[in-house]
């Protein structure tokens, strides 16, 4: 295979400087005379000769003059309407027949040889490795570094008083396999939840499902009393840390958390890792239980060698307050076979091999031991930076962390070996002549898995530049963890995603498309293209602070191994993607969106898609309030206006478009939409976003400034369209006055932002 690649490379025209073959005028000329007319002028009087060829030079000159102006013009014309759009979908093509599997593997099994959790030794060897990849590419690279709050443990035990007096001590061990070598890697970290407290607990049990406030809504009706428990949750519905902080809301002491197999290993039905893909009993999930975005104790501003730093004790921190760790579905039987009370509602039940799974509390008793490292230290962000030819102060940026809680062959490094085969793609059109027209900044970032820290920090120290000049922000985190394309975008961005992916082969499907199967996929005509209002991935920081537009994709989503011991290469390699040919379909979609945001004229946004969007908001907005029984002098009107207003500075910036595109009748219309036009035009395509962000952000959740999207109640990871119109209907309670009052200011706040997205499309002061 390899032996393969390199003949194929060094025949391809794009392996090496590409050679430009020039034909000499004087041998194509038609302006140089042949010999037949070198006689004739020989024979001819001198003076007549003379004077008829200065007449006739005269006249050449002239007509010669004018049909150089006129070809000129009509050049010039035809070039800035359609050459930079001819030549830069050569290279597209070109740009989709290069892609390498062999490239992706290699750059995957360098990125895993080591664990490399954030502040480790071995996650600076990534980041090395990243930087000398993209140099080696030929593409200017350089780091940025922060000072950031990172934890890690020290000591943790957690063991179990049985009723007949014995005690179970828990390994808190993932086991390891002659079929995985990956599995004995000594220096894997041990399993952890990043932030939790240190503490010494010891108390009785409550099942509490997926730890959500519903399931506390559920024990309190119940008769359970959580108030000095130690609650035990399964992973599944909700971030971690929104367990961790509802455990703690309901006065719990501790809490953990398990992977059933219900969620991770297909009920147990199908065999186990190593022999197939699914998490081993032993198996466990690390993680964060931050409830912020980026460095606890920089909160809004960079966290640069000399910044400002809080306490740890500041609530602004935002820390949680009680101990916790992950534990395996192996040590979470033993601990539930343990608890007595009722039994559970049935869809409380998981698949874990119980008589019945019961709430408790106890009559079995936990005693956990938790000891954090909690230290300031470096993180290093890897960037490379493909200047713009014709608007290098505009920027299209491509993103993916680094850092893994293991090895994280899917989690993270899926997406960093998709970037770095992308990157090589985009050395190798350079060679050939092909130059951006606007700048493309690749993005590899640090300490995303304590709180999205690296991204998060550079956006705010960066935030004014990219307020001004971000293009769009794109992003991979898992690209691969199996079949399945799935994708999230802000809904201007919709269309491209949707056109981009028509071009790309899908690797698990013969002779269909990405879309073809992404469409097969969705029970709609459209396929399904989520949208981006949590904190689940490096996109947060670009909308929420810089207002950015922004896409995130993948193959597969969810998968089994999730920050476990087994997301490594040999799990990738069996399992997620044996022939690596996903990785290479991912960063067909990633380069090709990335080309069309920096080489298109015009950039290729559609608000009108995103004003339908909103009309769709508006209607749960009101289907809310009838189940809220508001009163009559709460309206939605004020959203309807402005959408309206939405509506119609979208349809004529649409229309702006086609004639910057000559797409519109008469055709001559393109010829006067000049450079400073689709300059103008550009910008407030680019710039509409950012009038949706508020500077007082969602009420109580301030840092996340998007009044159209944001994170669902309770669910750091979930996404909600309207956040602060339906958290202020949720809050109603009894109905007060007061209260609907809050509920019409929300929507009073969406309405004004969009209206300000109109004002800006249309480009006019009022």
């Amino acid at each position: 295979m390899q032996h393969f690649l390199e003949r194929w490379s060094n025949l391809s025209p794009f392996s090496s400087d590409c050679k430009i073959y020039h034909v000499s005028i004087e041998e194509a000329s038609p302006l140089r005379p042949s010999n037949a007319d070198a006689t004739t002028r020989q024979k001819a009087s001198p003076f007549k000769t003379s004077y008829l060829n200065a007449i006739s030079i005269v006249i050449g000159v002239i007509i010669i003059g004018l049909s150089v102006a006129l070809v000129f013009h009509l050049l010039a014309t035809w070039s800035e309407n359609h050459e930079p759009e001819r030549k830069s979908d050569h290279f597209h093509d070109q740009f989709l027949e290069l892609g390498c599997n062999w490239t992706a593997s290699h750059h995957l099994r360098e990125l895993t040889r080591e664990p490399h959790v954030a502040g480790t030794g071995e996650n600076f060897v990534t980041a090395e490795y990243v930087h000398s990849v993209f140099e080696k590419y030929g593409l200017p690279a350089h780091y940025v570094d922060y000072n950031v709050l990172l934890s890690y443990p020290v000591h943790r035990s957690l063991s179990l008083d049985l009723p007949n007096g014995s005690t179970i001590e828990f390994s808190l061990q993932e086991a390891a396999f002659d079929g995985d070598p990956y599995s004995k890697n000594k220096k894997v970290i041990p399993s952890f939840l990043a932030y939790s407290p240190s503490g010494n607990v010891s108390a009785e049990v409550v099942y509490a499902n997926y730890g959500r406030e519903k399931d506390f809504d559920k024990l309190k009706e119940i008769g359970i009393e959580v108030k000095g428990a130690i609650v035990i949750a399964r992973y599944g519905g909700i971030y971690r840390g929104d367990v961790v902080l509802n455990s703690a809301k309901a006065g719990a002491v501790a809490t953990i958390i398990y992977s059933d197999p219900e969620e991770y290993a297909a009920n147990g039905t199908q065999g186990f890792y190593p022999d197939s893909q699914w998490l081993p009993p032993s198996g466990l999930q690390r993680g964060s239980i931050y409830e912020g975005i980026g460095d606890p104790l920089t909160p809004g501003w960079p966290s640069t060698a000399r910044a400002e730093r809080l306490p740890v004790s500041d609530p602004a921190a935002q820390l949680p307050k009680i101990p916790a760790l992950p534990i395996s579905a192996q040590d979470a039987k033993s601990i539930l076979l343990a608890l007595g009370g009722p039994q559970v509602p049935y869809e409380w039940q998981g698949s874990l091999d119980l008589p019945s799974y019961r709430i408790g509390r106890g009559p079995g008793k936990l005693h956990l031991s938790y000891t954090e490292n909690q230290t300031v230290l470096p993180i290093r962000d890897v960037f490379a930076v493909i200047k713009g030819s014709e608007e290098p102060d505009r920027y299209v940026i491509l993103g993916n962390h680094r850092d893994a809680w293991t090895f994280g062959a899917v989690d993270p490094n899926s997406g960093t070996a998709s970037l770095l085969e992308l990157s090589q793609r985009l050395s190798k059109l350079l060679k050939c002549g092909w130059r951006p027209r606007r700048t493309i900044v690749l993005c590899n970032w640090d300490a995303e898995e304590y709180g999205l820290i690296g991204s998060t920090e550079w956006v705010e120290e960066n935030a004014d530049l990219l307020g001004a000049r971000a293009v769009a922000y794109v992003n991979v985190d898992c690209a691969v963890a199996g079949p399945g394309f799935f994708a999230s975008a802000t809904p201007q961005l919709d269309s491209l995603l949707k056109e981009v992916t028509k071009k790309v082969n899908d690797p698990d499907a013969a002779k269909a498309t990405i879309y073809d199967s992404w469409i097969a996929a969705s029970a709609d005509t459209s396929p399904i293209i989520d949208r981006l209002g949590g904190g689940g991935s490096d996109y947060a920081a670009f909308i929420q602070h810089a207002g950015v537009p922004a896409i995130d994709f993948g193959f597969g989503g969810d998968y089994p191994v999730y920050h476990s011991l087994y997301d490594n290469y040999n799990w990738m390699e069996k399992f997620g993607d044996p022939l690596f040919h996903r990785h290479v379909a991912i960063s067909s979609v990633w380069g090709l969106v990335a080309l069309h945001l920096a080489d298109d004229d015009v950039l290729p946004f559609d608000y009108l898609n995103y004003a339908h969007e909103l009309q769709k908001y508006m209607k749960t907005v009101e289907a809310e309030l009838r189940t809220a029984n508001a009163p009559n002098y709460v309206a939605v009107e004020p959203l309807d206006s402005a959408i309206a207003q939405l509506l119609d500075a979208a349809n004529d910036i649409s229309f702006e478009k086609e004639v910057a595109l000559c797409k519109t009748e008469p055709k001559k219309e393109c010829a006067f939409h000049g450079p400073q036009k689709k300059r103008s035009l550009n910008d407030r395509l680019m710039l509409a976003e950012r009038a949706f962000l508020d500077s007082d952000g969602l009420p109580g959740r301030s840092w996340y400034k998007h009044l159209v999207y944001g994170p669902t109640r309770n669910d750091n990871y979930g996404t909600t369209a309207f956040p602060g119109i339906l958290d202020s209907i949720a809050n109603v309670g009894g109905g007060s006055a007061q209260k609907w009052a809050i509920v019409q200011h929300e929507i009073w706040r969406v309405a004004r932002v969009i209206k300000r997205v109109a004002v800006a499309l249309q480009g006019d002061l009022t």
